[in-house]
């Protein structure tokens, strides 16, 4: 379909699905009209889902693909054996620009390897990083890398820092982002060799605004729009970041229901107290997308629901219309011509 943007979605990725994921699927085709979602997998399947809902037909495609890759499966082989799973099958639409995106919310391990094996990385890039958009009391921030590449090179970490602000500026509308280097204080001297390998890298990068280290504690403030750091650390921030969160609302309503009193006052302060924590709901600002492939890849996680799959359709959306896949392609570009003259 002409003047569509046309997003593969993994319909039997992730623990809620299909059903969630056609739910999601649905609610973002009857938002915009311009968005065309490709569902693909096993075709009995979705159709029986999509069966309980009405939407504009012309905005649903049906992918047939027989095989699903599970999360205990080595991402390699699972790729390489599985020719006809959805995540193999929509990453070469992406690929084969048939697809403008690609969002799964199944094996994070075969979602990143497809990407960079089928998908290809953009010339240039070394390693595309996992960048994960985390709330905080400023909004959000962005984590990366937070699950591709537990081992780093300084270099690789400056032009994470590169592509995260080129995302941050296109889709999640933050002009000018602050990059800070996560570390366990905020002297320049500090850190291990990597962060102290980097620092000085980023001082001298002129199409970010470094504004130096960032402590762990300084994250859920909004200290950076952008914490960089590679993906032993960013994956131990998130995991330990959702926990806090989970555990705190779990403390937070017991408290609000030992006593008769404290119940009248959950009711009097439920809707201030629901505003509040819907801005620190992370299925609010959508999936973490593998920066610096050749189309877009997406993951959600693996536990989202309908309104995670959603916003995660629209941010892919905002991606696409904002050309930010050719703001990064034209950012490595110029830094390759600018090595070649030297």
């Amino acid at each position: 379909m002409e003047n569509k943007i046309r997003i593969a979605v993994d319909a039997v990725g992730g623990d809620h699905a299909p059903a969630e994921v056609v739910k999601g699927a649905v609610e973002a085709v009857k938002r915009y009209p311009d968005i065309q979602v490709i569902l693909v997998g096993p075709g009995e399947l979705i159709e029986e889902e999509l069966k309980k809902y009405e939407y504009p037909e012309e905005q649903m495609v049906l992918q047939p693909a027989s095989e699903i890759i599970s999360t205990e499966e080595a991402p390699v082989a699972a790729i390489r054996d599985k020719q006809d799973s959805s995540i193999v099958v929509a990453s070469k639409m992406v690929k084969e620009k048939k697809a403008d995106a690609f969002v799964s919310a199944g094996s994070t391990g075969a979602v990143l390897t497809a990407g960079t094996l089928i998908v290809g990385r953009v010339k240039g890039v070394e390693r595309p990083p996992l960048a994960t958009p985390i709330p905080t009391e400023k909004g959000m921030s962005l984590l990366l890398d937070c699950g591709a590449n537990v081992d780093a090179k300084p270099s690789q970490l400056v032009q994470f820092a590169q592509m995260g602000s080129l995302y941050m500026e296109n889709v999640m509308g933050v002009k000018n982002p602050g990059v800070a280097i996560l570390n366990i204080g905020v002297e320049e001297e500090k850190g291990n060799a990597l962060t102290k390998a980097t620092y000085p890298l980023l001082k001298e990068c002129r199409n970010i605004r470094f504004v130096g280290n960032i402590e762990a504690r300084e994250i859920p403030a909004g200290g950076a729009d952008i914490v960089l750091c590679e993906a032993f650390a960013g994956n131990i921030v998130l995991k330990l970041y959702e926990g806090v969160s989970r555990t705190l609302l779990s403390v937070v309503k017991k408290g609000l229901l030992t006593s008769l009193r404290s119940k009248l006052g959950a009711l009097m302060i439920k809707p201030a107290l629901k505003e509040t924590l819907k801005s620190f709901d992370s299925s609010e600002y959508g999936g973490a997308p593998l920066l610096g492939l050749n189309g877009l890849v997406v993951k959600t996680h693996g536990s989202a629901k309908a309104k995670e799959i959603t916003n995660t359709i629209l941010q892919s959306r905002t991606f696409v219309l904002k050309g930010t896949n050719e703001k990064i392609k034209e950012c490595f570009a110029g830094i390759e011509r600018v090595r070649s003259t030297k």
